[in-house]
């Protein structure tokens, strides 16, 4: 058992992606430390956008989202997952879990003193990110999900998520920035398949991309199926605002927007949005247009420091917290309780709504 650590090097001149690094360490009880790396873009004293990636990718995904975020206003936070980007690496597959995974999350939201943020999820970053929603009281004021699902287990796998557990596990090569290429519409240049592919000098620091397929609840018996029920159970009750942003060219979670319209009385009313020119990957197909559509949805929530109308859906509640980290380091607290039509938004027209 071994956490590898990827060079400084291997991020220098990396196209579009010029930000200053930032880090937190958090304490595994296993483990021991993992250091996390995060993206911290605009004023400190700027409302908050957290935004989460999934699978394989890292902050770089959300390189193109920053600057309209920025201009508007906000301060943006996108930490890079254990396991990816320059975040620390265990490089064993049984080192990474669903719950595991929570729990550095939610280690990493106590050490950057986030509160009354936009949570952003995309892919894997949702699954984990509504789970925070759900366990941390005053994390969120509102949500933005994209192209990610929520499941239970309870419903039984598709032969698509079959065939990817498979590959994922068996694949000699895991080819990261293949695998990013297929899941946009766009064709990525060399230069930025070089970026995605930055963090993983060799198979033994894939550990956590490969097992991510693995952890997707797919059986009723899972261990963190009921987690995910109660957090849904959770969202069922909320009326925090709950925005769906969806490349429409999806075969891996396309539909799930309008489940979690169904599902969340906050989405209500919203103005969701599917983009007929990206794929799963929508942030990279259109990340500027994904940053202004966030940015117009922070700037409409109804009142506070960025919002905070509505029911939280939290099961617990916890100490507020506020502004940039004080200390490096912080031991990862307990694991939370639970688990078409034109239109304009932000005066720029994007693809069609979702129904």
């Amino acid at each position: 058992m071994a956490v590898l650590r990827t060079p400084d090097e291997r991020f220098q001149s990396l196209q579009d992606y010029d930000f200053e690094p930032h880090y937190v360490t958090i304490m595994d009880e296993r483990l021991g430390p993992l250091r996390m790396h995060y993206l911290d873009e605009g004023d400190p004293a700027a409302p908050v956008v957290l935004m989460l990636h999934g699978e394989p990718t890292w902050s770089y995904l959300f390189r193109h989202a920053v600057a309209p975020l920025v201009a508007a206003g906000r301060r943006v936070v996108a930490p890079d997952l254990v396991g990816f980007g320059r975040s620390d690496k265990p490089d064993s597959p049984g080192d990474f879990s669903y719950e595991s995974h929570v729990r550095w999350l939610a280690g990493f939201v106590a050490a950057a003193g986030l509160d009354d943020v936009v949570v952003v999820g995309h892919d894997w970053g949702g699954l984990l990110g509504l789970r925070l929603v759900t366990g941390i009281e005053t994390l969120a004021a509102g949500y933005v999900a994209a192209n990610h699902g929520y499941p239970t287990g309870d419903l039984p796998p598709s032969d698509a998520l079959r065939e990817w557990q498979r590959f994922a596990a068996a694949a000699p090569v895991f080819d990261v920035s293949a695998i990013v290429a297929r899941a946009c519409v766009t064709e990525l240049d060399q230069a930025v398949r070089s970026a995605y592919d930055a963090p993983y000098p060799g198979e033994e620091c894939k550990a956590g991309a490969r097992v991510f397929p693995a952890l997707i609840p797919v059986t009723p018996d899972d261990p963190s199926a009921q987690a995910v029920r109660d957090s849904r159970a959770a969202l069922s009750r909320s009326t925090m605002p709950f925005l769906t942003v969806y490349g429409e060219q999806d075969p891996i979670a396309g539909a799930a927007d309008s489940m979690f319209q169904q599902l969340v009385p906050g989405a209500s009313g919203l103005p969701h949005v599917r983009l007929p020119g990206a794929g799963h990957n929508m942030p990279e197909d259109a990340g500027a247009a994904f940053g202004q559509i966030v940015a117009g949805f922070a700037r409409r929530l109804p009142r506070g420091h960025d919002g905070g109308a509505g029911d939280r859906p939290a099961a617990a509640s916890g100490p507020r917290r506020g502004g940039r980290p004080s200390s490096s380091q912080t031991p990862v607290p307990p694991q939370p309780n639970i688990g078409g039509t034109w239109h304009e938004l932000e005066g720029v027209r994007y693809g069609q709504s979702s129904r």
